[in-house]
């Protein structure tokens, strides 16, 4: 049971991060019309890089579905890599071929409305967990839920308020508000990783 629960964290890391890059995708695929058509031969080609970057990641965190802690940490190293390539090129992409502030729009949302998708998910998955603890502990682990579910609230919030600014704000900084959240939910997974070896 631990070294289960103990392996949901990293799914559940590699999954909001998988999430990330099929939205990012849907979004820029489905705005492709809007890139000038002298300039679309090499949006289309940027995509194709962006497709290849998604599919090793998503690869990579397939073989991982029954791999153990020790695997999942060394698989964790390696995507991080690759989610940061993905990043590198969504940015550049943005750059030479979405200058639009409505498809920048898009992006952002669909991009933020995956994070908190995986999210709502994970804290949903580490309360549903909660039931097989001993009484004792289950105060300790509901803290870790509770505490993910207000992260996950106050994460929603400020991407809210980051849409709502959208025309006056660069690309980088929606892209820097995307990190940080993606952070929170990174320390927030890892509170309840630890919360749960504890009751474990």
């Amino acid at each position: 049971m631990q070294t289960q629960s103990n392996i949901h964290f990293y799914v559940n890391w590699a999954k909001e991060l998988l999430d990330e890059m099929e939205a990012v995708l849907t979004s820029l695929e489905g705005r492709i019309g809007e890139v000038q058509a002298d300039a679309r031969d090499k949006a289309n080609k940027a995509l194709v890089d962006l497709r290849k970057g998604r599919d090793i990641f998503r690869d990579t965190v397939k073989e991982q579905a029954q791999a153990n802690e020790a695997a999942w940490n060394s698989a964790k190293a390696k995507l991080e890599p690759e989610w940061n390539a993905f990043e590198a090129e969504v940015k550049k992409y943005v750059e030479n071929f979405g200058k639009q502030v409505e498809q920048q729009r898009a992006t952002f949302e669909l991009q933020s409305a995956a994070q908190l998708k995986a999210w709502r998910e994970a804290a949903d998955k580490l309360a549903g967990d909660t039931r097989q603890f001993a009484t004792e502990r289950q105060a300790e682990i509901d803290t870790a839920v509770k505490r993910m579910q207000a992260d996950a609230a106050a994460a929603e919030e400020k991407l809210q308020k980051h849409m709502e600014q959208m025309g006056t704000q660069s690309w980088s900084a929606l892209m820097r508000v995307l990190t940080e959240t993606r952070t929170a939910f990174d320390r927030a997974n890892q509170a309840a990783r630890e919360a749960f070896k504890r009751a474990a």
